[in-house]
């Protein structure tokens, strides 16, 4: 089965201790949901630095990268009904890449 690496855009860090429980458990129940084709939950990540040709740069990118998790699904179609399910993006706070065979 194939897998995918679905990229997190976006969200935050929580403000508050409960704002933070709400947000863990929004995401522990989609990774209960969907948890067999959950092959490594990921994590959330700090802000990158980007190289290229002309040096680096501090700021990540145009589109930073949040987080990540790494999946198992039949297709793209089924990849992408799992990326839905994102608490980012059912919130409209993030985004979801999804890319297959990583």
């Amino acid at each position: 089965m194939p897998k995918f690496l679905l990229a997190y855009h976006g969200g935050g860090m929580p403000e508050t201790e409960e704002e933070g429980a709400k947000a863990m458990a929004l995401w522990q129940a989609w990774f209960e949901k969907d948890g067999p084709a959950f092959v490594d939950g990921g994590n959330p990540v700090g802000l990158s630095k980007t190289v290229s040709a002309s040096g680096v740069a501090n700021d990540g990118g145009a589109n930073p990268v949040s987080g990540y998790s790494i999946i198992q699904a039949d297709d793209m179609a089924s990849a992408l009904s799992v990326a839905k399910g994102c608490p980012m993006v059912v919130d409209g706070s993030g985004s979801c890449e999804v890319r297959r065979d990583c």
